[in-house]
C-alpha cells in the first residue's frame, strides 16, 4: 500500500522544500524527509525540527512543527485542511488533493516564516 502513497508523498515533499526554503533536509530519501533550522534549538545542541513528510502504512503524514508552539498560525485554516489534523502538528493524507496542498503550502510557508530567525532567550 504504500507505493500507492507515492504521488502523495512526492506533492508534499516538493511543497515542503519549496514553502520553507530556508530549513535543511537533513533526512531525505524515498517515502521521508526531516526538514531542521537552521539554528540551534535554544538549551540544545541540535537544529530545531521544522517539518516531516513521511510514508505510512495508511497515509502520508506531514508534520509542521512550529504548529506545536505558535498555534496561532493555524487561526485561518479552512475547516477541510484541520479535518486533515491530527494531534497539534500533523496532517494526514490519503490521497493528493491539491486545493488542501495548495492550503497547506501558504501554511508552511508562514510557518518557515516564523521560524526564520531563532528565538533569542536569555538567562535569568
Amino acid at each position: 500500500m504504500p507505493d500507492a502513497f507515492e504521488p502523495v508523498f512526492a506533492a508534499l515533499h516538493s511543497m515542503m522544500l519549496a514553502a520553507a526554503p530556508g530549513m535543511i533536509a537533513t533526512h531525505d530519501s524515498y517515502g521521508h524527509l526531516v526538514l531542521k533550522t537552521p539554528w540551534n534549538e535554544p538549551g540544545k545542541r541540535e537544529p530545531a525540527w521544522f517539518g516531516v513528510v513521511q510514508i505510512k502504512k495508511a497515509y502520508v503524514s506531514c508534520h509542521l512543527m512550529p504548529l506545536y508552539c505558535l498555534p496561532a498560525l493555524l487561526v485561518e485554516a479552512s475547516p477541510a485542511l484541520l479535518k486533515r489534523m491530527q494531534g497539534k502538528s500533523c496532517f494526514n493524507f490519503k490521497k493528493a488533493e491539491p486545493d488542501l496542498f495548495a492550503e497547506l503550502a501558504v501554511l508552511t510557508r508562514r510557518c518557515a516564516e516564523a521560524y526564520a530567525l531563532p528565538i533569542i532567550t536569555t538567562p535569568h
